[in-house]
């Protein structure tokens, strides 16, 4: 029987949710997610997961933090002056902005705190942190 190996191109249908059973993101509905195995498209412990399947089969992954998005990262978040900030951008707690490191990489933010004309950047994924659980169902190797 065929298995899912390095290289190849998978289709996988998968819904994840956090360990309180929460969803946070699914295919279904959609198209699967479609992604070569091994070159970094996806999380590293998805990627891992679907390593080893056969076309049909289903299994339930846990990720932790490390294989996923990564630990949270304190020193990522950054207060700064609301006057740093264009005036007319309009700020809530939550809300994702683009933004760019001295070097000139662009960097999602994420509106963490709003102060006393202070605002704080966070600029870790919003997943980070968290362990994620994985309903995968493999659905097509090309």
């Amino acid at each position: 029987m065929v298995t899912a190996q390095p290289g190849d191109r998978v289709k996988v249908h998968y819904t994840g949710t956090f360990d309180d059973g929460s969803q946070f993101d699914s295919s279904q509905g959609r198209e699967p997610l479609e992604f070569a195995l091994g070159e970094g498209a996806v999380i590293p412990g998805f990627d891992q997961a679907i390593q080893g399947m056969q076309v049909g089969e289903r299994k339930q992954v846990r990720i932790e933090a490390s294989e996923a998005y990564g630990d949270y990262d304190e020193e990522q978040c950054v207060t700064v002056e609301r006057a740093m900030l264009p005036a007319e951008l309009e700020l809530e707690v939550g809300i994702q902005l683009q933004a760019q490191t001295a070097e000139g990489i662009p960097l999602v933010v994420t509106v963490a705190e709003l102060g006393e004309g202070t605002v704080t950047l966070d600029g870790n994924h919003p997943l980070a942190g968290r362990a994620l659980n994985f309903a995968l169902e493999l659905v097509e190797i090309a």
